[in-house]
């Protein structure tokens, strides 16, 4: 585990000091349970904060080693790993998934996202890597989606995090439904790096999450990342909370637990890991695919995932539909990418290059090359995951839980010495 560094070098000490200080009172009004968040620069934890409680029934306080579930943050390390085999020579990004998903052949597409199921045309050509790395596949989720299909992707694909079916049960379904757009058609947020994981477990000839352990999670030592929390764990884990607006409290939001790695282990979202975990991560990406000697894919290949790919078209479409986050960047293979920091205003800051991912129960991450910078922030604040919950999936409910991801931003690059 890295120490804290006591004079952390490119930043100001006062600035610092003003980061714990604005995020407490939002644990005291009751709007999150709490926070770990991490500052890195040039080669130095500047900073780590724990706020509040992991557990407020249990009276257990935030710690550094607790164990969040962090949802989409998940698809930056399943892109990862697909980008692995891609560089192996296992596959090309306009190849057609079908070659290993053949139940993704002869697609049908709706005429109108919103409208009837039966109302359809063909697909003008297949799902390729390319469309699943960036969302362009024309696949869903329910909450990202309105009409018909959102309630039919409930229907038969279940709760988003908690399935039950096997890997190729669940893409048997998954297949069954229209497509909402042509593939290559638009970016829409989607199960597209679901399918990319399970590719990944076809391709390799292993469990998905067996991939992950011995290539990407055995060598950065990320030892406490995993799709589930083993019985002897569990106490460390932070408690998934959402706000009862009537009552005025943060109520608990039940999950299943397993004793053994589920059969379902989701590349979109269903990853647990811990700050120090994914700051490994961050840090091996941060350093173009290498970290303390241990290389796991080529610096080009993290320029090539850090690069946007949608077109002008294709950003000017607000995401999910209300919030126009690609007026200041794009979107690369499985990240988003800051090009215009200028224009981001509420919805971020960072550096030209900037580059992460957050999830849906508030948690986020960047990593800016220009300032040699990486933040992570954690919380567990859910948000409804259902048909036409079309919302920022890393914000909170009230004001204080929206407010306080920009504001920790915020002070971060206020307290940047150059």
């Amino acid at each position: 585990m890295d120490k804290v560094v006591t004079n952390p070098k490119g930043f100001s000490a006062e600035g610092l000091s003003k980061i714990a200080p604005t995020l407490q009172p939002i644990v005291e009004a009751g709007d999150l349970s709490g926070f770990v968040t991490l500052l890195f620069r040039r080669g130095e934890i500047a900073q780590l904060n724990t706020i509040g409680q992991r557990d407020i029934e249990k009276k257990l306080p935030m710690e550094r080693d607790a164990l969040f579930r962090i949802a989409s943050m998940t698809k930056p390390v399943t892109s990862l790993a697909a980008l692995m085999l891609m560089q192996e020579g296992k596959f090309k990004l306009e190849d057609s998934i079908a070659k290993f998903a053949p139940e993704f052949k002869k697609l049908r597409v709706l005429k109108d996202a919103q409208g009837p199921l039966d109302a359809t045309v063909p697909a003008v050509r297949e799902i390729t890597f390319d469309d699943l790395f960036t969302h362009r596949s024309g696949l869903a989720y329910g909450f990202s989606s309105l009409g018909p299909i959102a309630h039919e992707y409930q229907r038969v694909l279940g709760d988003v995090l908690n399935s039950h079916m096997t890997p190729d049960d669940w893409m048997k379904r998954l297949a069954s439904l229209p497509l909402l757009y042509q593939p290559g058609e638009r970016f829409h947020y989607s199960h597209s790096t679901d399918v990319l994981g399970f590719l990944v477990g076809r391709i390799a000839g292993m469990p998905f999450r067996d991939f992950l352990m011995k290539r990407i999670f055995g060598p950065l030592g990320m030892s406490d990342t995993d799709f589930y929390v083993p019985p002897e764990k569990r106490g460390r884990a932070a408690v998934v909370y959402r706000l009862n607006e009537q009552k005025n409290v943060l109520e608990p939001v039940p999950f299943k637990q397993y004793d053994a790695p589920p059969d379902y282990c989701g590349g979109g979202g269903g990853l647990i890991s811990t700050a120090d975990d994914y700051f490994k991560f961050a840090r091996m990406m941060l350093g173009r695919g290498e970290l303390n000697g241990t290389r796991l894919v080529s610096s080009e290949t993290v320029e090539l995932m850090c690069t946007n790919r949608l077109t002008p078209a294709q950003r000017a479409i607000p995401f999910l539909g209300a919030i126009p986050m690609w007026d200041g960047m794009g979107f690369g293979l499985g990240v988003s990418v800051i090009d215009a920091p200028e224009k981001l205003g509420f919805l971020g800051m960072g550096g030209v290059g900037s580059f992460g991912w957050p999830g849906a129960f508030g948690t986020w991450w960047q990593a800016d090359p220009v300032n040699e910078l990486i933040m992570i922030y954690l919380i567990q604040n859910s948000m409804p995951l259902e048909p036409g919950a079309l919302a920022n999936l890393a914000a909170g409910q009230r004001m204080g839980g929206r407010l306080a991801l920009p504001m920790f931003q915020r002070l971060t690059y206020e307290a940047l010495a150059n």
